[in-house]
């Protein structure tokens, strides 16, 4: 990609995102966008077709850096480590002002319910390798996961709690380990198909 086209793509992203958290998305428009961002309405218009494709575009390529950034060493699964969920808050840690101004936006309900969405199907596939807490209703255990993690996230973006990400990172892992909710030993495979 030429380098004054991702220049100005990138403007136009942080120009939304510093938008995001100033305002409710649904009155964000095409004209602050491109004035922030300072670049003409049609710069905005060439690289998506309006906001809702400029949200949409913004939080797939959160995820998947999101996802390639998490996993150590090259690893394909979700948490298979505590390692990996340390790698996991650290980069959300330093991507927090996009991941606090989507979820705290009134306006992108559409955000923590993808978000959501990713980490019920990644614990759904983790449940069904590693076999754990047979005992207990799946469906019920990947729901509250999903959730309990989305809060945990926010948590940290937000900065609505005194801990460090890695803090925050350990005590999620001692209480998933506490309550058999990861495998000893079997990670979970995962791609950016999981959104």
């Amino acid at each position: 990609m030429d380098r004054r086209i991702r220049k100005s793509q990138e403007a136009i992203i942080e120009a939304f995102i510093q938008l995001i958290a100033e305002k409710n998305f649904e009155q964000i428009t095409i004209n602050e966008i491109a004035e922030r961002a300072n670049v003409s309405r049609g710069t905005v218009y060439s690289h998506f077709t309006d906001k809702y494709d400029l949200l949409d575009q913004c939080i797939r390529t959160h995820f998947v850096k999101l996802i390639d950034s998490c996993l150590p060493c090259g690893e394909q699964a979700l948490f298979p480590t505590e390692a990996a969920l340390h790698y996991t808050f650290r980069y959300l840690d330093e991507h927090a002002s996009f991941y606090a101004a989507a979820l705290a936006n009134q306006g992108v309900p559409a955000f923590r319910n993808r978000l959501q969405a990713v980490l019920m199907r990644g614990f759904d596939k983790q449940m069904d390798m590693s076999g754990i807490n047979k005992m207990m209703d799946k469906g019920i255990l990947v729901q509250f996961l999903a959730v309990a993690m989305t809060g945990m996230i926010e948590q940290l973006v937000t900065r609505a709690t005194s801990y460090s990400a890695a803090e925050l990172a350990g005590q999620l892992w001692a209480l998933m380990e506490r309550n058999q909710m990861v495998p000893p030993s079997a990670p979970l495979s995962i791609s950016t198909k999981l959104f």
